[in-house]
């Protein structure tokens, strides 16, 4: 019985979907190669934290790997309307979701361009100009979210990344 249901199963049909998937599995690689090279060059050019290019990294390494998972999808044949579909409800439910918690995707998203094009590194003495809470303090980290800063009197303060895109900052 089990011999039977393989009869009708041939892997001749089967050796483009096989090959196209393979050459998908070497872009995926070459690219996560290409992307950590310039991204490390990026860190060492503007002398940023390793830790926060390993950040980074994950973060395109992650979108690449979905991005691998969509295409594959459609490689093989799964029943696009269905998937659309599915995609739509949960894009949608994110979508709530992310309004839900905007500062979060904005703090996030300023992360990312922190990394590339933020002109202070960690250890850099800054001020903040706001005209409600100035501060003077130390970088201390830069995280994907948020920037630990140290001041004078030794006091760590979480400030978000958003804020940093908004606010007047000076390096002293």
């Amino acid at each position: 019985m089990l011999f039977n249901m393989f009869e009708s199963f041939n892997i001749s049909d089967y050796y483009g979907k096989i090959i196209a998937t393979i050459i998908l599995l070497i872009i995926l690689y070459v690219l996560r190669l290409l992307v950590s090279k310039i991204i490390l060059k990026v860190s060492n050019i503007s002398e940023k934290a390793e830790n926060r290019s390993k950040l980074v990294l994950k973060y395109i390494n992650s979108f690449l790997s979905i991005l691998f998972f969509i295409f594959f999808i459609i490689l093989w044949g799964v029943d696009t309307d269905k998937l659309i579909s599915f995609m739509g409800a949960a894009i949608t439910f994110i979508g709530v979701a992310l309004f839900a918690q905007w500062s979060v995707l904005s703090n996030f998203t300023a992360g990312m361009i922190m990394f590339f094009s933020f002109p202070y590194n960690i250890g850099d003495r800054i001020k903040i100009h706001d005209k409600d809470f100035p501060i003077e303090a130390k970088i201390d980290d830069i995280k994907a979210f948020h920037t630990i800063l140290i001041t004078d009197e030794g006091e760590k303060i979480s400030y978000p990344n958003n804020l940093f895109l908004q606010k007047s900052v000076v390096v002293l």
